[in-house]
């Protein structure tokens, strides 16, 4: 299996290539692209419209789907389903399905494991394994595209916020998103999709001159140096002085808002001070707050801060004229956080 192709790693113009070095005509390729986009199979045995000669080949020479699910649950409210899977080299990644009144969003990874070394983070905590192709980050999607299919639904938006730093695997996250975004394939508007990172500086720059109007969400966690030093240890390398300058170029480039995600920690970042020092960091900005209680972690030295504080921090922002909202926690009781179930699956094995 790890020596046959990838087709979701293929372009459109690589499958052209492809299909026509095989000596097929060039319309096969919108053909397979319709059955691998839009009907989300991953048998090539099924694409009925080719010839058995051609799908014997891609059989025989391609991989449609390099994920095999490992696990799979549901949280007791039905509104998270969390899937682990293991790809061919026996790396194992996680992505999210979240489900609202009228929207489906995917949380998907980027990587195995990830190097930015957040403490609170369970995929902090297990490392960096590698980068996933584009071909493994779109099949994520497409694994959940296709059980939507059943319930006649789609998905609405795709945040690239689970395991792993998206702007730390730039490239195939770029073809990814286009392959996601194009019309030939899974033709998901750029909006409707978000990379979060903690803060790569000349990443978000790269971001601010890219085409697609793919949001962007910044884990900030804390408003002063001396502090988001030791919860996003990057901040050592790229200062918050640094980070909202970025920050500011990228918004007057794009005029789009950034979001800032924060994670509030008991008695860590979670102060009235904290809050009037957020504000002051942020003010004037077009930007928007998701507060998030910290999901627990096994190894995490911190816990999520208590609702009370969770509402006065908030209250705070907003009196200040920022506007945030809370982000409401989800799948706590099938370990929903990033990482989390890997970890607890490692622990099982």
């Amino acid at each position: 299996m790890a020596n046959k192709l990838a087709l979701l790693n293929l372009s459109r113009i690589e499958l052209k290539e492809l299909i026509i070095g095989w000596g097929e005509p060039a319309y096969r390729v919108e053909q397979i692209e319709t059955w691998l986009y839009k009907r989300h199979i991953t048998d090539v045995s099924q694409m009925s419209n080719l010839p058995k000669t051609l799908r014997q080949r891609l059989v025989d020479e391609c991989l449609a789907d390099p994920l095999k699910l490992a696990v799979s649950l549901d949280s007791t409210d039905g509104r998270t389903r969390k899937a682990l899977f293991a790809l061919p080299d026996g790396q194992e990644i996680e992505a999210v399905l979240m489900r609202y009144d009228k929207r489906q969003t995917l949380c998907i990874s980027t990587q195995a494991g990830c190097a930015m070394d957040c403490p609170f983070c369970a995929t902090g905590q297990m490392g960096f394994r590698r980068n996933l192709s584009a071909g493994e980050i779109v099949a994520q999607v497409l694994y959940y595209a296709r059980q939507l299919d059943r319930e006649e639904k789609r998905v609405a938006n795709i945040v690239f916020m689970g395991m792993g730093e998206p702007l730390a695997n730039y490239a195939e996250t770029w073809r990814a998103i286009r392959r996601m975004n194009d019309s030939t394939g899974f033709n998901l508007g750029a909006r409707h999709m978000t990379v979060s990172t903690v803060g790569l500086v000349p990443a978000i720059r790269r971001m601010s001159r890219e085409p697609e109007q793919v949001g962007l969400a910044v884990s900030l966690h804390a408003p002063t140096d001396d502090l988001r030093d030791k919860i996003v240890p990057l901040n050592r390398r790229y200062p918050l002085a640094m980070l909202m300058q970025v920050i500011r170029d990228y918004i007057d480039a794009t005029n789009r808002r950034v979001t800032f995600e924060y994670a509030l920690m008991d008695n860590i970042n979670d102060s009235d001070t904290h809050a009037d020092q957020f504000a002051g960091l942020v003010q004037g900005l077009l930007c928007h707050i998701n507060l998030i209680p910290l999901n627990p972690t096994p190894n995490s030295p911190w816990s999520g801060s208590p609702d009370e504080r969770v509402l006065a921090f908030r209250d705070r922002l907003q009196a200040a004229g920022v506007p945030t909202t809370i982000r409401l926690r989800r799948g706590i009781d099938i370990a929903a956080g990033c990482g989390q179930l890997r970890n607890a699956h490692s622990q099982q094995k």
